[in-house]
């Protein structure tokens, strides 16, 4: 079934794009409604004729289950929403913001748990144990495992984060069944009652565990994170394509959802070169990377003197001297501009991010490295830090 429903969804539509994953989100919330619905009539049924008060209530718990799905579904419709005048960069980041809320379901159903468990460790009821009870709770493991499995197949086939939040979520209720089952076993062949509340710290914890781990995975894109090494290669590859540009620097990628990235980033090129033909060449890079990334990118032209022997000189103990005081430094836009008794070196400074890092002391360090190289030399630094 599972293998049907997929390669339904991938004939009709490019999964890749907007449309598609709009298509596969809210087939995953209406397949998780239908389960959660068919688990609530069944328990409910159940529960009514067997007069399990708990099987009962466990049924009204599957209904409000299905509160995730929708928020995947509303989540899948409101990203796709075409770009507006208040949002020109389109609407992907709701898909983040679903797979957020998904993630405080999952929190609250961790804490709620770990509340009743520490009511229980400490006033112990006696739990009944029925066949009825067993079997209609190995059903609601199998469905939500089949419900997890699903959408774990969609999470990979679009990287959608907020499938991965819903599979956790199906997860969850399945170590919180089987936690129901063994302490039903347990307590009813040995009369240990406080193991139900044991057992359900335990759970409770490691369904926290899995809601800060999806709330990270998704506040790292809401907040923004440096782009993945493999599209920052693609992006670089296809700048450098061009034999006319000589070096790339200042990449900066902006995700506004998937699909949804726009970019800028600083091109080298010779300084002799004719500037209506490079900029024809810019332009053809840009559209270049739109239409094999789907990137829309800015590219800003930084003209280079190549040539100039005594620059290249200067550029290269340049770069000596600041890979001797720290080998991940990089450096750009570099210049000379000559004095009467001094020379000037002026360029960019990259350095990593790190919390302990005294700009005034990197200054300090490597301006006495190039004096300690030549009293002629003055630096002139501007430090910043990379975005990828």
């Amino acid at each position: 079934m599972t293998k049907f429903l997929i390669n339904m969804i991938k004939s009709k539509y490019d999964v890749s794009a907007s449309l598609g994953r709009e298509k596969v989100g809210t087939m995953s919330g209406w397949c998780g409604i239908i389960c959660n619905a068919f688990l609530c009539i069944v328990k409910f049924i159940i529960g009514t004729v067997s007069g399990s008060v708990s099987i009962t209530a466990d049924a009204f718990n599957n209904l409000s289950d299905a509160g995730s799905n929708v928020v995947t579904i509303a989540g899948a419709k409101l990203a796709n929403k075409p770009v507006d005048k208040e949002h020109p960069f389109g609407h992907g980041r709701l898909e983040y913001i679903s797979a957020l809320i998904v993630s405080f379901i999952i929190l609250l159903m961790g804490v709620e748990l770990g509340k009743s468990s520490v009511v229980k460790i400490f006033k112990p009821e006696e739990v009944s144990f029925s066949i009825v009870s067993f079997f209609v709770l190995l059903l609601a493991i199998c469905v939500k495992l089949w419900m997890a499995y699903f959408n774990n197949k969609l999470y990979k086939l679009t990287n959608n984060i907020n499938l991965k939040a819903v599979c956790q979520d199906s997860l969850n209720d399945c170590i919180a069944t089987s936690a129901t089952i063994i302490s039903l076993v347990i307590s009813h062949f040995t009369g240990f009652y406080r193991i139900d509340g044991i057992v359900g710290i335990f759970v409770a914890a490691a369904i926290i565990m899995s809601g800060v781990g999806i709330l990270k995975d998704v506040m790292g894109p809401l907040l923004g994170q440096p782009p993945s090494a493999e599209l920052v290669k693609s992006i670089e590859d296809l700048i450098l394509s061009e034999s006319e540009i000589v070096g790339v620097h200042d990449l900066i990628v902006h995700d506004y959802g998937p699909g949804r990235i726009i970019a800028s980033a600083h091109a080298e090129v010779p300084s002799n070169e004719d500037i209506v033909h490079i900029h024809d060449v810019i332009d053809n890079v840009e559209k270049k990377i739109q239409k094999e990334l789907n990137i829309v990118i800015c590219i800003h032209l930084d003209p280079i003197d190549i040539d100039n022997e005594e620059v290249n000189k200067y550029k290269s103990i340049a770069q000596k001297i600041i890979k001797s005081y720290n080998s991940e430094y990089s450096f750009h836009d570099f210049r000379l501009v000559n004095g009467e008794t001094h020379k000037n070196l002026i360029f960019d400074l990259v350095i990593p991010f790190d919390k302990n890092n005294d700009t005034t002391k990197i200054l300090n360090d490597i301006m006495a490295l190039f004096k300690e190289y030549d009293e002629k030399i003055n630096v002139v630094i501007t430090i910043e830090h990379s975005f990828i």
